[in-house]
């Protein structure tokens, strides 16, 4: 095929194309403009108010306080060895692992807490802890983070130190130092 016939075919195909979608213009818009006047031009509607929002409260169960079963423990005792030996009488870190509401950095692993940085405010030192989900939470001397209750002892530019509460085999509550060194990254 020339070059020539080549052209014509394209012009050809292109007129082809292109004539039949100039119908399809229309600067015209009164229907448009008349309907969006009818539309405007009703009366709004009533809209319902809001119905009152319940405050949540929040409950916290210890049946324990009451002198109830607990009903997360088994109704049968499956230690297989009922002469061995039973666990100490509960001192005082065993009330405060009953009684102790959780925050909520103690909701996720020491290892999975960062520490990115301290802030000073009015003499007090803060550290600044980031847990797994990115969230940065601002903590201090006397707050608690990680899942074996982590009390936080001291806060420095360097590090928080903190003091945690471990289960050992025959069911006391031992304390082991811990702490948490700023990150790097």
């Amino acid at each position: 095929m020339n070059v020539l016939t080549y052209r014509s075919f394209l012009v050809a195909l292109f007129v082809c194309v292109l004539a039949p979608s100039t119908g399809c213009v229309s600067r015209d818009k009164t229907d448009l403009e008349n309907y969006f006047s009818r539309v405007l031009s009703r009366p709004g509607g009533r809209i319902d108010p809001l119905p009152p929002i319940k405050p949540y409260e929040r409950y916290l169960y210890r049946s324990g306080d009451l002198g109830l079963r607990d009903p997360f423990r088994s109704f049968f005792n499956l230690d297989p060895t009922p002469d061995g030996p039973r666990p100490p009488e509960c001192d005082e870190n065993c009330i405060f692992v009953q009684t102790h509401t959780r925050e909520e950095l103690e909701q996720s692993e020491l290892d999975s807490l960062r520490m990115v940085g301290t802030l000073e405010n009015d003499d007090e030192l803060w550290g600044i802890v980031r847990d797994p989900t990115g969230a940065v939470h601002r903590v201090r001397v006397g707050n608690y983070m990680g899942t074996n209750y982590g009390k936080i002892l001291n806060i420095q530019e360097e590090r928080i130190d903190l003091r945690e509460l471990i289960k050992d085999a025959q069911g006391s509550w031992e304390e082991r130092q811990a702490s948490l060194a700023l990150s790097e990254d």
